[in-house]
């Protein structure tokens, strides 16, 4: 094949990876009419068909996955090494993706990239707030962040903040008509926002720990969410108790619209880490980012 249809072949590679030419158009920056015609022209050279198009999705043909499976690896070889060469400039330069949840983002990642950034120009860096435990390598962000103990064993993991408490609170209006709970079992009468987890589909359990006693509470409610956010507003327009972190809830607290309870019944979760694979740990750009993000007693 021609030196000039690498691109085309780059091109199928992401169709194939994102299942969606709709997705891939956007990551290469190009219209999905030109991209379609780019997969058709280049299955007409190669004479067999690459990928299965259907109405609502897109996957590689028997041919298709060959040809994925020799090339995928190659293309991230040398993504690898084009990244490497940005290594040499003076002025650390590249793009790191990251996966994390919207406290974090807000709590740690901003304010500290407010203060890097600004003195290394050359550094992006793409925050995509998700909730489910993303496979960073399967989705090729650079790095994610989670509570520490949800960070899997083969990762390289670096705490950034301190431990995260959490908190039950309802707005005082809710309170007006029902009795404040005085044990975490007392939930199961009211009316509690859920949170549904987006890796695995069912309704978070509520933690709580008292005098080393540990109890799990299934809730009931008429509100349930799948972002922490929208559970902590449904609980200040008054809508339910909420099980959220303390360090987001304390300025309502502070304020008076969020009444807390079982205040002695809240557990603490190990605090947020950053993490990345062993093959990023040489990254410049990774390593700066890293350290500013650290977390320092």
């Amino acid at each position: 094949m021609a030196r000039e249809n690498f691109n085309d072949l780059f091109a199928f590679v992401v169709v194939a990876r994102e299942g969606s030419f709709t997705r891939a158009a956007a990551l290469l920056g190009v219209s999905q009419s030109a991209l379609s015609h780019t997969i058709r022209g280049l299955e007409a050279k190669l004479g067999y068909r690459l990928l299965t198009r259907t109405t609502r999705s897109v996957s590689p043909t028997a041919a298709g996955e060959r040809v994925l499976a020799t090339l995928s690896p190659r293309f991230e070889e040398i993504e690898a090494e084009l990244a490497a060469l940005s290594e040499l400039k003076d002025s650390p330069a590249g793009t790191v993706r990251i996966t994390t949840s919207c406290h974090a983002a807000n709590a740690v990642l901003l304010p500290k990239l407010a203060t890097l950034l600004p003195e290394y120009p050359d550094i992006k860096v793409e925050i995509v707030i998700d909730y489910g435990l993303t496979d960073i390598v399967a989705e090729r962000f650079d790095m994610g962040v989670r509570l520490g103990d949800q960070v899997a064993k083969d990762m390289i993991a670096v705490r950034i903040s301190p431990d995260i408490r959490m908190a039950v609170v309802a707005a005082p209006s809710y309170f007006e008509k029902r009795k404040a709970p005085q044990s975490p079992q007392d939930l199961t009468d009211h009316n509690c926002i859920n949170f549904r987890m987006p890796t695995y589909g069912g309704l978070y359990a509520w933690e709580f720990e008292k005098n080393g006693s540990k109890v799990n509470v299934r809730v009931e409610g008429q509100m349930i969410s799948n972002t922490p956010p929208q559970m902590l507003n449904a609980a200040l327009a008054g809508l339910g108790v909420a099980y959220v972190a303390e360090d987001v809830a304390q300025p309502h607290i502070d304020d008076g619209t969020l009444v807390q309870v079982l205040d002695d019944w809240c557990p603490t979760f190990p605090g947020f880490h950053v993490y990345y694979t062993s093959r990023r740990q040489s990254s410049r750009v990774l390593t700066l980012l890293v350290d500013a993000l650290r977390y320092r007693a």
